[in-house]
């Protein structure tokens, strides 16, 4: 504001669209806004985390959520997911508790971490159906996607999917598939690339979404308040279901 033009050296420059997002449909079920893909994960998470940050006289684990920057260009970048920022989260975590990395019960805190890599799915689109497998196709307001891809595109496996789905049921929000057409290329996540990084199991998920990479997305109303649910199902009961678990 009280900077003169002759002393900008240089500067960062993107136009996009400033109109507010708005609610929209026959019964009011849509949302359409800017840059939805992808922070409407990064708002339902922050909520949930919040939500659970009132009460944690209960809480066993350290709850985290990042939100990474360039992942719609590779992620490798001084502070995008493919940085040594999750890394280096994890051992400062750690050295908070005296756990040092290297050591024994190091190790065993990333066995027993888990992270939910989230990040908008896409969705049926009426006009073009044939571009999904017939049973993975999945639909606005119906809850949130596991993403699967053998070729660990998605990072999700028969036990991190597993987690999802059963927290899905325990708080009753919807659950959907979606898995890549075979003479489709598969795109990626930032969840292959913590996984490697870290060894951390990880699950790939998210809301579906209509025209996404264009100036304006669509979501679901119902697919928000139920990724919010299951979010703060995972803060509060992960650590209960991870033990139950025998596997």
């Amino acid at each position: 504001a009280e900077c003169a033009p002759e002393a900008i050296r240089d500067c960062d420059l993107s136009l996009f669209d400033t109109q507010p997002g708005q609610v929209w449909g026959a019964n009011q079920e849509f949302y359409s806004s800017p840059r939805l893909d992808n922070q409407v994960s990064c708002f339902t998470a922050l909520e949930a985390l919040k939500a659970h940050s009132s009460d944690l006289k209960s809480d066993a684990d350290v709850s985290v959520v990042c939100c990474f920057d360039h992942e719609e260009v590779g992620s490798d970048s001084t502070h995008g997911a493919g940085s040594p920022i999750m890394q280096e989260v994890v051992e400062r975590v750690n050295s908070a508790f005296h756990l040092q990395p290297g050591t024994e019960k190091f190790k065993l805190s990333l066995q027993k971490s888990f992270v939910v890599s989230s990040d908008v799915a896409h969705a049926l689109h009426p006009n073009y159906a044939g571009k999904h497998e017939a049973n993975h196709g999945p639909q606005l307001n119906q809850g949130t996607v596991i993403k699967l891809n053998s070729n660990q595109r998605y990072a999700t496996s028969a036990t991190t999917g597993f987690v999802i789905r059963e927290l899905s049921r325990r708080v009753g929000v919807g659950c959907q598939e979606f898995v890549v057409r075979n003479d489709c290329p598969c795109g990626s996540t930032i969840g292959p690339k913590i996984a490697a990084l870290t060894g951390m199991r990880t699950v790939d998920v998210g809301v579906g979404l209509l025209s996404m990479h264009s100036i304006r997305e669509t979501v679901g109303c119902l697919d928000l308040a139920s990724s919010f649910k299951l979010f703060l199902a995972f803060f509060q009961t992960f650590r209960e279901l991870d033990d139950a678990c025998d596997f």
